[in-house]
């Protein structure tokens, strides 16, 4: 048996009936660390259990240097059995995640109706398997489907081939979670949607059912990265289109917070200007300040499709803002001074602006209600007065409407 002295020591260490004379000489300094009898008869050195090797990832977690010291001192001594065992199922276990559980169902249980033929005879069912490990067979059935739909996609072997008691290698184990999930969500009609939704944007659906069980990690993934939260807003507008009552969630959301009020009369004023210009372009026609629309002129035209090209080139983060002001102000500009320089145009331009007006004043005054006036004390000598003033300028307007019609 070998005996390991530390510097301190000046005696022989006594092992059970045997005593280990001190070696001549003192201790130097490059002395190794045991002592090891010189006489051929001395007993061998029991064989350390080997330790699987330690992962490079794993490396990372090591405890500071007295402790790794420590470890390194106790290298070459006898590992414990119950340790050894223990540290390599915890290997297993740290390469390959919820494999090493998925496993020992897979090539356990044969979940009732299938027949128990050749290595089938000794597998249990679900419940059995679950009885004896002391849960439930609905968490069984959970790891036997996530072994199921990697052994479809060729990941690991089909149940058949698989023996009670056989080890193979399995997945890494971040490939687990793509396969296996927690609750039985799956199964819900919400699972169900879910699951249909993340087929059609081609993933597993086992990746979309774990984000929708856990939305505080959705939330936290949205709040700290703007790609996350890009995805989100393009998903949330999708379902918007048909999804009115999330529609109307969101506009009241808006219409509640006044920065983000702000923001959208802001986005919906910059929205008209791009589609006032877009209309020039598209369909050929403008439409003047008293409402009339007309043939856009070619000059008109072409500086209207250089705005819009401009702002068709703008990405996603840019401000359009003033991009469609500038467009918006230029197009304006153009189509007041086309409408100028056509004498026809302007004349009829003034005709409907002087008739919209009209039409404008007419119903206000037809708004009046004048049995209010009689009924109620709300007479104030400034009403009269202002209805004078309105009475002589339409009195005018009218004079002047006459003195044109005999003159034409």
């Amino acid at each position: 048996m070998t005996i390991a002295f530390t510097p301190s020591e000046s005696a022989p260490v006594e092992t059970e009936s045997a005593v280990v004379p001190e070696p001549a000489g003192p201790f130097m300094a490059e002395e190794p660390e045991f002592w090891e009898p010189s006489a051929p008869e001395a007993p061998e050195v029991p064989e350390v259990p080997e330790v699987p090797a330690v992962q490079e990832t794993d490396r990372e977690d090591r405890h500071d240097q007295d402790d790794q010291d420590d470890q390194d001192d106790q290298h070459d001594q006898p590992h414990d059995p119950v340790v050894v065992r223990d540290a390599r199922d915890f290997g297993v276990y740290a390469r390959t995640g919820g494999w090493a559980f998925a496993l020992k169902v897979a090539r356990s249980v044969r979940p009732g109706g299938q027949p128990a033929e050749g290595t089938a005879r000794t597998k249990v069912s679900a419940k059995a398997f679950a009885e004896i490990a002391g849960c439930s067979p609905e968490r069984v059935m959970r790891y036997y489907k996530a072994w199921d739909m990697a052994a479809d996609d060729g990941l690991v072997p089909q149940f058949e081939v698989l023996v009670p008691g056989e080890d193979i290698e399995l997945p890494e184990a971040d490939v687990w979670l793509s396969y296996y999930t927690s609750r039985n969500s799956a199964s819900s009609v919400r699972g169900q949607a879910i699951s249909a939704a993340a087929e059609a944007e081609g993933i597993r659906p086992t990746k979309a059912l774990e984000v929708a069980e856990n939305p505080t990690a959705l939330r936290a993934a949205i709040l700290a990265d703007p790609g996350t939260a890009e995805a989100a807003r393009g998903a949330l507008l999708d379902r918007m289109k048909e999804d009115p009552a999330l529609q109307t969630e969101m506009a009241r959301a808006f219409a509640r917070t006044d920065d983000l009020k702000k923001a959208v009369a802001s986005e919906a004023k910059a929205a008209d200007r791009i589609g006032y210009v877009r209309q020039i372009v598209e369909n050929g026609q403008i439409k003047t300040p008293a409402g009339q629309t007309v043939e856009a002129p070619a000059e008109l035209r072409a500086e209207a499709e250089r705005h819009l090209s401009l702002l068709d080139e703008l990405d996603d983060s840019e401000e359009a803002g003033e991009w469609a002001g500038e467009a918006y102000d230029t197009v304006k500009g153009l189509v007041a001074k086309a409408v100028e320089e056509d004498p026809a145009l302007r004349v009829q331009e003034r005709r409907t602006k002087f008739y919209n007006s009209l039409q404008k004043a007419t119903k206000v005054f037809e708004e009046l209600t004048l049995d209010e006036v009689m009924e109620e004390d709300i007479y104030e000598a400034d009403m009269l007065q202002r209805l004078e003033a309105l009475q002589e300028a339409i009195g005018t307007c009218i004079s002047a409407l006459r003195k044109a019609t005999t003159t034409s």
